[in-house]
């Protein structure tokens, strides 16, 4: 293949623990192509806002570096990511929505095209951060989904009402809502992703879409995608809509069961919480009326 060997990227900053980050180079065309790679394999690659951190340090860098004109996001392993760090998250949820910025505003400030390369598992924060990005391309074995309302991890911002443009209304709801898990043929036909090659073929493949990409003018290609990531500036930032509904959602049983759930390896007993909501509520209620008769 015409390209260089990749390699790593070293120096003040780039001392990461969450993320690999290399580059290569096209022999013939001259320019090149950054790949971020998720580095958690033995957790199914889950993020935290550290790993938010350093993905922003080398987007940062890939975006100053006039050689580059692809991004590419994998995950090392056999899986591109199942979300977040459930863990992490009993906490960390809070600083992501009323602190912190999403990682897909990366994708969205980012001025280079970028190409997720997704295999086995692509759930929850992965999936989304997969379909905000330019281009998606799958193996065959991948498998989409959307996980936050299994273990009460809500979603608001801009990245959910956009996937209407990519799959349209219907479908997104369905994803988001059900939290059903999607094949790659399915995600193909659905216009979740590009294309699906075999697993072996996953980096030749996206490669071959850089190469198509850098043949033409990178300053052209960066005005497009400006272009079509406006679809994304129309919708509210993560957070606003969750903290209008349940400013202290996090901090609720409905808000902790979900994940509790997930660690201790039960069923979330949603239902049950509410039904005492309800009995709660009635009791209040009944109470009220009883004072105004004293």
């Amino acid at each position: 293949m015409p390209w260089t060997d990749w390699q790593a990227v070293t120096g003040d900053g780039f001392d990461f623990a969450e993320i690999l980050y290399d580059k290569c180079f096209h022999d013939e065309l001259g320019g090149g192509v950054a790949r971020v790679t998720l580095n958690k394999p033995d957790k199914y690659n889950i993020m935290t806002l550290d790993t938010v951190e350093e993905m922003f340090r080398a987007f940062y860098d890939a975006n100053h570096d006039a050689r580059i004109g692809v991004i590419v996001i994998a995950g090392k392993g056999k899986h591109f990511g199942t979300g977040g760090d459930v863990e992490w998250e009993k906490w960390g949820l809070r600083k992501a929505f009323y602190f912190r910025y999403p990682h897909n505003r990366l994708l969205r400030s980012s001025r280079k095209p970028v190409i997720a390369a997704v295999q086995g598992y692509c759930i929850g924060g992965h999936n989304h951060m997969a379909y905000c990005c330019d281009f998606t391309i799958a193996a065959e074995n991948a498998v989409f989904a959307q996980a936050g309302p299994r273990v009460s991890s809500p979603a608001d911002g801009f990245f959910v009402p956009y996937l209407t443009k990519v799959v349209g209304a219907k479908k997104a709801r369905e994803i988001w809502m059900l939290c059903r898990r999607y094949p790659a043929d399915k995600a193909l036909e659905m216009g979740l992703v590009n294309t699906v090659v075999p697993l072996d073929q996953l980096e030749a493949e996206y490669l071959r879409w850089a190469e198509e990409m850098l043949a033409l003018s990178p300053g052209c290609l960066e005005i497009l995608k400006a272009s079509f990531d406006q679809e994304m500036d129309g919708y509210q930032e993560m957070g606003i809509l969750s903290s209008q509904h349940y400013p202290d959602w996090f901090d609720t049983p409905e808000g902790k069961e979900g994940g509790n759930a997930f660690i201790d390896k039960r069923k979330p007993r949603f239902w049950d919480i509410r039904a005492k909501y309800a009995d709660a509520h009635r009791q209040i209620l009944e109470d009220y009326e009883a004072s105004l008769k004293k």
